[in-house]
């Protein structure tokens, strides 16, 4: 039966989840003007943690776990073997270099689970990780969007590859899983059907 506590969506339904979100202690957050005005995003390939921040990240003993990027790059002997036994995936916020990861692991298929983090719903580097995670790396696993992740945006993760959405908690799962019905049949080709509408539907008979 579906769990009606969690907002995690995957194949058309609320699901439980079965992974553990480690998360960095607290940094100072430095703010940033541009013109006077405050810089909303970090810059990709901008460095926002700090070595103590990595080190002092507490990863739970047993159980699946999803860890930063950060942390894994650091600390990969100590995650080795939970790696290996499929408990280990990563995360990574929309800031950060896919091309870290990808560098830094031998099979990227290895991973269970790859998650990109949504600081900001306006920030739209998650569907060009998607697609590049799908289409130039190839990666065949679970891609999970979660963060500031909005209803309206379900539909076109779900274009550029990603297989399970975790709604904030004071949003309603439902309604986002309804999101996933929006449009009957997307016009474009994408990564979840590569060709367009004009070369899937049969019209030889109108």
């Amino acid at each position: 039966m579906p769990d009606h506590q969690s907002n995690l969506i995957m194949n058309n339904a609320i699901v439980a989840d079965e992974w553990t979100l480690v998360t960095m202690p607290a940094g100072e957050e430095v703010v940033k003007k541009q013109a006077g005005k405050v810089v909303l995003f970090k810059l990709t390939g901008e460095a926002s943690y700090t070595a103590d921040q990595i080190a002092n990240t507490v990863i739970p003993a047993t159980g699946k776990v999803l860890v930063p990027l950060a942390v894994w790059r650091e600390r990969k002997p100590e995650l080795a073997a939970r790696q290996a036994a499929g408990e280990l995936g990563i995360w990574l916020d929309t800031h950060e270099l896919l091309e870290d990861l990808v560098s830094a692991i031998e099979d990227i298929n290895s991973l269970p689970l790859i998650a990109v983090h949504v600081e900001r719903f306006a920030d739209g580097r998650i569907f060009s990780i998607g697609n590049l995670l799908r289409t130039r790396y190839h990666y065949k696993n679970e891609l999970r969007a979660f963060g500031d992740v909005l209803r309206d945006q379900l539909f076109f993760l779900k274009r550029c590859g990603f297989t399970s959405y975790l709604i904030r908690a004071d949003r309603s799962a439902e309604d986002a899983l309804a999101s996933l019905q929006d449009f009957s049949q997307p016009y474009q080709g994408a990564v979840d059907e590569q060709l367009p509408v004009w070369r899937r539907v049969d019209r030889s008979s109108v």
